[in-house]
């Protein structure tokens, strides 16, 4: 079985699916498209998740979470009222976590271990996993957005994923938790422009296509244009986690779980690109 990364996926964190209740009609293809997402996931046997959250944030360098479990309460410190506090335990992977620190290093990148026991996670990384594995089976390395980074530096941050889970013998996927446009407005309701929608799906339709040097040859013009969350930061993350496993010699192939909603400005949706 191939050792690296074996599938990258975008993966929505809509506040609104942390819990049920607070669910509106046209984000449960979100939920339900997630769902089968982590249904598919699971099946490909992964020994961990990497997840790199639009809401764990870091000024200046690459942290791996390194605790080897994760146990606490995730609160939306945005939107207190619609995740006021949901526990969470899940199973961590240290070794893989101190690897990637070590490869990111190796690549020149700022980077450090995040092992304090202290630490809560956002509801970025939480939110996706409530649906994707549900029964916490697999365990779970997150690493943050860098605002100084630029999405070369993402892209180089999201190849040593390949690199650490081919040198340990894991076998990885890869969950860039984000939006795709993010030009937020009041109202839940309220979708992205046409244009920016038009924009989403030109993208989307890249990744499913399996398409990775195209989509990283148009995501400067995209992410700006589209205004996508966080600079499409963890978007070229996965771009580089991709490119790594094409440079293997994967073919690859997209394909979309359920469809693509808004959440107050915000376009939405569940990708994963793995191989043919």
């Amino acid at each position: 079985m191939n050792a690296g990364v074996i599938a990258a996926a975008v993966v929505p964190h809509v506040p609104t699916l942390g819990l049920a209740k607070n669910t509106p009609e046209f984000q449960l293809t979100l939920a339900e498209g997630e769902r089968a997402l982590g249904c598919a996931l699971r099946k490909l046997k992964p020994d961990l998740f990497v997840v790199n959250s639009a809401h764990w944030i870091c000024t200046f360098g690459w942290y791996a979470t390194c605790q080897s479990v994760h146990e606490g309460m995730c609160v939306a410190d945005e939107a207190p009222d619609l995740i006021p506090g949901i526990p969470y335990r899940r199973k961590g992977d240290s070794e893989f976590a101190s690897a990637l620190v070590g490869e990111w290093q190796a690549q020149g990148l700022p980077a450090g271990r995040n092992d304090t026991p202290h630490y809560a996670w956002d509801y970025g990384s939480l939110v996706p996993l409530l649906y994707l594995d549900p029964d916490a089976e697999v365990p779970v390395v997150q690493m943050p957005t860098v605002i100084l980074a630029n999405h070369a530096e993402c892209m180089k941050a999201g190849q040593a994923v390949h690199a650490a889970a081919k040198r340990l013998g894991r076998r990885v996927v890869f969950l860039a938790s984000s939006a795709f446009s993010h030009d937020l407005v009041r109202g839940r309701h309220l979708k992205p422009t046409p244009e920016r929608e038009a924009l989403d799906q030109r993208f989307i339709d890249q990744l499913k296509k399996g398409a990775v040097t195209d989509a990283i040859a148009w995501f400067p013009e995209y992410s700006r244009a589209a205004a996508a969350e966080m600079n499409g930061k963890p978007l070229a993350a996965m771009l580089g986690a991709l490119q790594a496993l094409s440079a293997d010699g994967a073919k690859l192939v997209g394909e979309q779980f359920g469809g693509y909603a808004q959440s107050s400005g915000s376009g939405n949706a569940n990708i994963v690109v793995w191989r043919r």
